[in-house]
């Protein structure tokens, strides 16, 4: 059995007959599983949750996912539960039920049950299972989610920003990416996969920012050691920039003119 269908097992043992489907997203649809992506998984339920099932979710989830995995490393998890009836129609910002993902689990092993919340964050991830219609369980994504308009997913993406650039010392190599997923969504309308986000920015970027992003792009691959200790400078410039440029492609948006 492989891991993903532990994950459903464990979402049919929780949620039983209430659960909806669930969908990958994530790298896995976009261009392929890299040795650190995590196995991304949307599961939607035909209502909300309780407490207990969150709680058990979170047990679950700790004994498959990581480095930390009861039966030895494995692939991190991140999976997000969403009740249907809060993403169809299509509302923002969109309530999440349950969020798993190992950045998280010190807090989860101190016993904090995740929260229902809402969470902007929703928009680019349902954007991405629409696209990559692959359901583990239940009907195609698109009989059960709602498309999210483009001004949503722009807004959202943008607003996650601050977060990011706050996490860049702690997470260097998945913020920089990110940060380049952004700028690639926000300048041609489409989500790409980190991998392919950094080669597009590698395009663009000025040659003094080239060294920071191939190596976030060679770590994410596997191809280098994920060590920022002599890097960070770089790091911090060109998150920077990123982050400039960002704006800087969101400010027509933001005063009220066509982009």
């Amino acid at each position: 059995m492989t891991q993903l269908d532990d994950v459903v097992r464990l979402l049919r043992s929780v949620l039983g007959d209430d659960l909806v489907g669930a969908y990958l997203h994530g790298s896995a649809v976009l261009d392929g599983l890299r040795p650190s992506s995590d196995l991304d998984v949307l599961a939607v339920a035909g209502r909300r949750t309780s407490e207990d099932e969150r709680r058990a979710l979170r047990d679950g989830l700790m004994r498959l996912s990581g480095p930390r995995a009861a039966g030895g490393p494995a692939r991190p998890v991140e999976l997000t539960v969403v009740a249907r009836d809060d993403v169809r129609p299509w509302r923002y910002p969109p309530r999440c039920e349950f969020l798993y993902g190992e950045w998280l689990r010190d807090d989860y092993e101190r016993g904090v049950v995740p929260e229902p919340a809402p969470t902007p964050d929703l928009a680019p991830l349902i954007t991405m299972t629409l696209h990559g219609d692959t359901a583990l369980l239940g009907p195609p994504p698109a009989e059960v989610l709602a498309p999210v308009p483009h001004e949503d997913l722009r807004h959202a993406i943008v607003a996650g920003v601050p977060d990011l650039l706050a996490d860049l010392e702690s997470d260097t190599r998945n913020v920089l990416l990110t940060l380049a997923r952004v700028w690639t969504t926000l300048a041609t309308g489409t989500i790409r996969s980190k991998d392919a986000a950094a080669g597009w920015a590698l395009g663009l970027l000025p040659p003094g920012h080239h060294p920071a992003m191939a190596l976030a792009r060679a770590a994410y691959r596997g191809e280098q050691p994920d060590d920022w200790q002599a890097h960070m400078p770089q790091a911090r410039a060109l998150a920077t920039f990123m982050a400039d440029e960002i704006h800087d492609h969101d400010r027509p948006r933001a005063e009220g003119r066509p982009v």
